[in-house]
């Protein structure tokens, strides 16, 4: 018995140590360390990729919900023109000491900025008349209650609003309306150097679902300004989806140097002190007449060109090469003097013409 335990014992042991080779083989397998453009291909990173190329893997689940920002220059500098004036327009608004800062500038999806809004607050519906299109502007409570706490002269205090769960009364509805009508207003006059756009307050909503005037996956510039009363405070959210700023987007793509609209009222006072100081040199031209070459070398002392003019004949006067009017010759007692009898001759060069070159250059 002794024999027979040993050789089965030892049968045994020899399955044990194939099984565990066999298992070691597959963790083998198992554990086997990916390289980088396996990790790359999993999480959908190419590098050789290009940018336009659509996502995959991981990347494609985590940047589905996100919408990628168009940088447009000129949309930027007309909030930022906002920001100045709804700073003065505010302090004269509520007659006290308030700041307005530009927060950020980003792009959303309508559908997921509505679910985004913190409740209670005020989503006022805004048309853009020459656009034809609609955008949201949303003010939270907490400037709502600033704003009526400044208005009709409430303490100043540290203490946070508490906010009721309860309606908009009539008269802060009144009042919040008055302030939007403001900043749209303001809004207007920013726009206006790009292009001349109305704002107008179609209607307020407490509601987000009744303010929907998009589809929940269209992409939108969203603005946050963040308004600030001494101690009290809060947000303003400008929602306009890609649709409403369309007609402009052209404009919005243009480049300028510093923070004014193609005119400089400065430079251009600058510019016409200089011209009506510069010198200028004036011609007075009796008569031309042309002549061969022949007989103009072949002029001697005594010879006499005739000239069919009078005394009484107008003169052309001349800067350069371009003809300026005409006038009458006389004399002022020794000297020689001309009298101007018509208006000066309208240039010959318009912007047109300087429109044309550069497109003309452009293209080149």
């Amino acid at each position: 018995m002794a024999n027979e335990t040993g050789k089965t014992d030892g049968a045994l042991g020899d399955d044990w140590a194939a099984m565990l080779e066999a298992e070691a083989g597959g963790a083998d397998d198992v554990d086997r360390v990916l390289n980088q453009d396996e990790i790359d291909s999993l999480l959908g990173f190419d590098s050789s990729a290009a940018s336009n190329v659509e996502l995959t893997g991981v990347r494609a689940l985590i940047n589905s919900a996100l919408v990628s920002y168009e940088r447009l220059p000129m949309l930027e500098i007309a909030f930022d023109r906002l920001v100045r004036l709804t700073t003065t327009t505010l302090r004269n608004f509520t007659s006290d000491n308030v700041e307005v800062t530009l927060e950020s500038i980003s792009s959303v999806r309508f559908g997921d900025y509505l679910n985004s809004i913190p409740l209670p607050a005020i989503l006022s519906v805004i048309k853009a008349e020459e656009w034809d299109n609609f955008g949201l502007l949303t003010v939270d409570s907490a400037l709502i209650y600033s704003m009526i706490d400044v208005l009709l002269g409430g303490r100043r205090g540290s203490s946070v609003i508490r906010v009721e769960g309860r309606p908009y009364t009539t008269i802060e509805m009144a009042l919040a309306r008055r302030m939007i009508e403001h900043i749209l207003d303001d809004m207007h006059k920013a726009f206006e150097p790009l292009a001349p756009v109305n704002f107008k307050l179609d209607r307020l909503e407490t509601n987000p679902r009744f303010a929907a005037i998009s589809r929940p996956g269209n992409a939108a510039i969203l603005v946050e300004l963040r308004i600030d009363m001494d101690d009290r405070g809060g947000k303003i959210e400008i929602m306009l989806p890609y649709a409403t700023i369309e007609p402009i987007r052209e404009q919005l793509l243009q480049m300028y140097m510093g923070e004014k609209f193609g005119r400089d009222p400065i430079w251009e006072g600058h510019l016409a002190t200089e011209i009506h100081a510069a010198d200028t040199e004036i011609s007075a031209v009796l008569h031309e007449l042309d002549l061969p070459l022949s007989k103009a070398l072949s002029l001697a002392e005594g010879d006499t060109i005739m000239f069919d003019m009078t005394p009484s004949d107008p003169v052309t006067l001349r800067c350069g090469e371009v003809d300026l009017t005409r006038a009458v010759m006389g004399h002022i007692g020794k000297n020689v003097s001309v009298r101007v009898t018509r208006p000066l001759n309208p240039p010959k060069v318009t912007m047109a013409a300087f429109e044309a070159m550069e497109e003309k250059a452009e293209g080149k």
